[in-house]
């Protein structure tokens, strides 16, 4: 399969990840993975709350990178907890729309909930950007958001899936849907040849 296009991630998301990276790594380490990932133009100057041109999917990707090299072996979890900031500051952004959601969400049994929320996050993502190839599916009583066009993974090779920003902000989304964390375990990665990434919701965890 070829490499898909390079597309353009608008400003809100990129504040979103920014935001979250900066509660998450301090702004000295964010500092430090934004000039490894030659995006200096965002250190005390993060884009604006708009839909224009953020940065290319491919500079995204490094910025992941940049990450995970910055935190070595606590690279994973820290991802994670960014991810999971990342969920926190849409609802803060969104209370709006959030609470609409959580409205309909009472009136839902646990799996409706979980499939709910997984197509409100793709829904976003698909307003933000037409291009974004994603879906949500359920197999053999697994709920699973899936997408092609994953820019944590993009131009990257691995033998091991790497989207963990992703698992962090799929399990802080299911553990606001439904007041209850799940365990959340990429299945599949683009980076690691797979034609696409998917993230499975497991077990409760409490």
């Amino acid at each position: 399969m070829g490499m898909l296009p390079d597309a353009v991630i608008v400003n809100a998301l990129v504040r979103q990840a920014l935001v979250a990276a900066q509660e998450v790594m301090g702004q000295n380490g964010l500092n430090t993975v934004l000039r490894t990932s030659h995006l200096e133009r965002f250190i005390d100057n993060f884009p604006p709350e708009d839909m224009q041109p953020g940065v290319k999917t491919s500079e995204y990707a490094r910025l992941n990178e940049a990450i995970e090299a910055f935190y070595g072996r606590g690279a994973r979890g820290m991802l994670r907890r960014i991810g999971k900031a990342s969920f926190q500051y849409a609802v803060r952004e969104q209370s709006g729309l959030m609470g609409l959601a959580g409205a309909a969400l009472k009136l839902m049994p646990q799996k409706q909930r979980i499939r709910f929320i997984l197509n409100q996050m793709l829904g976003a993502l698909k307003k933000t950007n037409p291009q974004v190839d994603g879906w949500v599916e359920e197999k053999d009583g697994v709920i699973a958001y899936c997408e092609r066009t994953c820019g944590i993974c993009y131009g990257r090779k691995s033998e091991q899936p790497i989207c963990h920003l992703y698992v962090g902000s799929i399990g802080e989304a299911v553990r606001w849907a439904t007041d209850t964390n799940f365990d959340i375990r990429e299945t599949h990665c683009v980076a690691k040849g797979d034609e696409y990434c998917r993230f499975e919701v497991g077990e409760a965890l409490g």
